[in-house]
Parts: structure tokens; C-alpha cells; sequence
């Protein structure tokens, strides 16, 4: 076996049907806390936080994707008036993600209880965006120190929504297994997340109320953010950022677009046993598959990218990529 380095990250996880309800009262000890939600998830987080009573001292809504400079500003000086001693983030990677960017500078804990199946919420990247761009980074004062996962709060996302934010989580996973921190551990914890997804997500979009199959997702969801949070990211997660930095496209469905295709680009030994875990002759070709098959996302115009921009596009992605700008093209063609 070769040698390797595994980082185990701090952090907290209570996964379990019914957890939000029970988890939050007794596991958050802090006496001013600050809520973050969307406008759509308030009322749910309302709700779960109605046992932490007079100790939630403010909310804030204005959530961004790709967490814009002057909302993560807004937010931090949000919690600055309200001198909150933590953040509570309930919903999405957008809303999770704005939370980061508030811990970022004032150094306040997170708790975060996933609604989605984005990952975010287990590492310790942190992203922003500015004059269309997206600037990331790593820093442990952004991970949450206590994940509360509840498979119940994701039984009403619409299929649509739940075949895409699974396919990003499945992103993580695929990656994990061949960027640059990838080891033994992390790919084994890769491959049966991959597992975990491929086998929950044709349920969950048939029947959402399906909490096997929600749970399944959830699980492999929890396990694929670990991935990402120790293995780090490669070229598909690059490309990706840059794509809806600079032209405004939906997170999770980028990566669900683009997974195939930049799988086929990286094909080699890392990645066989994600084509084994999605029954298929490549990983190219499983993914593909699975994402026709929910209905996810497979075209960049689809989701909203102009095609006369593909040159601009290319130039773009081989500034912060490793691989030249006529392969990057050829790939973005093929997502067109």
C-alpha cells in the first residue's frame, strides 16, 4: 500500500429520523444564536428552533447562491448588531455557505441541519462571488462544529431538486477519488457514497416520501462532504466555479452537467471502482446514465449558459485548470 496522510476534521454529526427535533435543544448550548434560512425555509426553521426559545435573537433570509461579497457583509453585520454567539443554519449550501462566509471574519461557531443533499456543511470550504467571479478557500474557522442530519426534512424537495442536488453531492465523491488528497480512507468512504446515492436516487424521485430511500441519499450525501473535505477538489469542481461565477448558472446543476463529462476526461484506475459502485463499464457512462435516468440536468443551455460564449467560457477555465483550453473547449462543447 502506498503512503498516505488521512486529516480527521473536528466536527459533531447526529444523523437519525427525527434528529432536528431532538438534536438542536439538546445540543446547542449557545445563549444569543442566529438563524439562517431562505425566505421559502424560515417558517421550518421557526419551527425546529421553537425549543431554544428567547436564545434565537435574530434571523437572517437574504440568501444568496454563489453567496455574493455584499450579502456575506450584510450578514456579518447583522450579527455584529445582534452580538450572536453562533450561527444556526438551516437549509441549502447557499445557506450554509452564508454562514461561512460570516464565521470567516468573526470566528463564530456553526450548526448546521442539511436540507438539501450539498455537502457543504462538512467541510471547510469556504466560496464567494464578486464582479462574477467565484474566490475559494479552506479554512477550519468555517466548519461547522455540529451537523445535525434529519432524512425527514428532505421529503418534500420536488424531484427535480433532489436528482440535481444529489448528482452534486455525487460530484464530491467522484472527484474525491482522484484529487490530489485522495487516500485509501477517504476513496473508501468515496466509493460507498457513490453507492449510497445510485442507490437511493431513483426512489427519492419516483416517491420523494420514501424515507428509505431519503435516508439512503442523506447518508451517502453526509459521507460524500467528508470526501470533499479531506480529499479536496480537482478540475470538475474548478470548472464549475468558474462557470457559475462568471455566468450566473445554478450550482448543483453545473456539476451535474458537467460530472460526465470531466469523468471521462480524468477515466483511469481511481475511478473504476465508482463505475463498479454504479454498475456500469465506466464512471463516464454510470453517471450518465443515472442522471438521464432522474432527469437531472446533462446540458450547459439547458441551465441557462449562452453557447456564443463558449470561447470565452474555455479561456476562462484554462486559467484556473491544468488541462489545455482546446480540451477545455472540446469538453464544453460535448455539455453544450
Amino acid at each position: 500500500m502506498r503512503a498516505f496522510r488521512y486529516e480527521s476534521l473536528p466536527g459533531r454529526v447526529v444523523f437519525g429520523v427525527g434528529a432536528s427535533r431532538t438534536a438542536l435543544a439538546e445540543e446547542v448550548t449557545a445563549r444569543r444564536v442566529l438563524v439562517l434560512a431562505t425566505k421559502r425555509g424560515l417558517p421550518l426553521a421557526r419551527e425546529l428552533t421553537a425549543p431554544l426559545g428567547n436564545r434565537v435573537v435574530g434571523e437572517f433570509t437574504d440568501v444568496r447562491e454563489h453567496v455574493p461579497v455584499e450579502i456575506a457583509e450584510q450578514a456579518r453585520t447583522h450579527a455584529k448588531e445582534l452580538d450572536a454567539d453562533c450561527l444556526l443554519s438551516i437549509g441549502g449550501g447557499s445557506t450554509v455557505g452564508t454562514a461561512k462566509a460570516v464565521a470567516l471574519e468573526l470566528r463564530l461557531p456553526i450548526v448546521a441541519v442539511p436540507t438539501t443533499y450539498a455537502g457543504s456543511e462538512m467541510t471547510p470550504v469556504w466560496g464567494m462571488t464578486e464582479n462574477s467571479s467565484k474566490r475559494t478557500g479552506r479554512s477550519t474557522d468555517v466548519l461547522p462544529e455540529l451537523v445535525v442530519y434529519d432524512p425527514a426534512l428532505t421529503t418534500d424537495l420536488p424531484p427535480d431538486i433532489t436528482a440535481t442536488s444529489a448528482m452534486n453531492a455525487m460530484a464530491h465523491s467522484v472527484e474525491g477519488v482522484y484529487a490530489a488528497g485522495a487516500n485509501p480512507v477517504s476513496s473508501l468512504m468515496a466509493v460507498d457514497s457513490v453507492r449510497a446515492l445510485a442507490t437511493g436516487l431513483p426512489t427519492a424521485v419516483a416517491d420523494g416520501s420514501d424515507l428509505t430511500a431519503r435516508t439512503e441519499l442523506l447518508y451517502g450525501a453526509y459521507l460524500a462532504g467528508a470526501v470533499f473535505a479531506v480529499a479536496g477538489s480537482g478540475p470538475h469542481h474548478k470548472i464549475c466555479h468558474v462557470l457559475g461565477g462568471a455566468y450566473g448558472l445554478p450550482h448543483a446543476a453545473t456539476h451535474s452537467v458537467m460530472l460526465p463529462h470531466v469523468a471521462e476526461l480524468m477515466e483511469g484506475p481511481a475511478l473504476i471502482p465508482v463505475a463498479d459502485a454504479l454498475g456500469a463499464t465506466t464512471a463516464a457512462q454510470g453517471l450518465r446514465e443515472l442522471a438521464t435516468h432522474v432527469g437531472a440536468p446533462t446540458s450547459l443551455v439547458g441551465i441557462g449558459f449562452d453557447k456564443r460564449k463558449l470561447g470565452e467560457a474555455a479561456a476562462l477555465v484554462a486559467e484556473r485548470v491544468s488541462v489545455s483550453e482546446v480540451d477545455i473547449r472540446s469538453l464544453l462543447a460535448a455539455a453544450l
